[in-house]
């Protein structure tokens, strides 16, 4: 059956780079173009992780548990499905503002609040996702049918943005899990991503955060 502890990882993954992203955006200077850019690059490609994500449920998780999962899936799934709603409109309120802040660093206080409302859905999203959808996905859902959600990402990301959102994946996440969803790849792939992967990470933090080493989840 499924094991649900790559997706353990992927949120804290994504409460990391949400939670720091309205800071970030404040703490350009208004009219700096160069850094808003930066950071809006940044902002862009973790949107797009949790678009897919999200829309890999919807399209593969969802209908599963609704199918097999009784009384406990009919309880939730509709919720989870509302959430999502909520989800893409915060998303859609952030890529409104996102491209006119990248290209004039003014007005960074609206999108900042844009980023806060996206994370505050996200993270009760999780939560409850966690709490309830996980624990079901492990009984009812096949191995085979879990990584289709992986599948969806990886088919829809661009190619070039793999590595690095592995690395942002890794720098948290359990060895043993890593090396579990890297036993899925070719081989060529198994044994390059642990090096290359942390290192591209690494990195880009320093770029965004001004440190290979952005405060963790829980360690703040």
């Amino acid at each position: 059956m499924a094991d649900v502890r790559d997706m353990f990882m992927v949120h804290t993954m994504m409460r990391r780079e949400f939670e720091l992203l309205p800071q970030l955006v404040r703490d350009v200077a208004s009219g700096d173009t160069k850094r808003s850019a930066v950071v809006a690059a940044h902002a862009e490609r973790i949107s797009r992780v949790l678009h897919l994500h999200h829309e890999g449920e919807d399209i593969v998780l969802w209908p599963l548990l609704l199918e097999r999962g009784g009384a406990q899936a009919s309880a939730i799934v509709p919720t989870m499905e509302e959430q999502h709603h909520g989800i893409e409109a915060a998303l859609h309120d952030v890529e409104t503002l996102l491209p006119v802040w990248k290209s004039t660093a003014q007005n960074g206080a609206n999108l900042a609040a844009a980023f806060e409302v996206l994370l505050d859905r996200l993270l009760k999203h999780m939560v409850l996702e966690e709490e309830e959808i996980l624990p079901l996905a492990e009984k009812v859902v096949t191995a085979a049918e879990w990584a289709q959600l992986g599948e969806h990402s990886l088919s829809n990301s661009s190619k070039k943005d793999l590595p690095l959102v592995l690395g942002m994946t890794m720098y948290e996440g359990d060895p043993e899990v890593v090396e579990e969803v890297l036993s899925r790849a070719p081989l060529m792939v198994r044994l390059i991503m642990p090096l290359v992967a942390p290192r591209l990470y690494a990195s880009h933090a320093k770029r965004i955060y001004g440190t290979a080493t952005p405060p963790r989840v829980g360690r703040r």
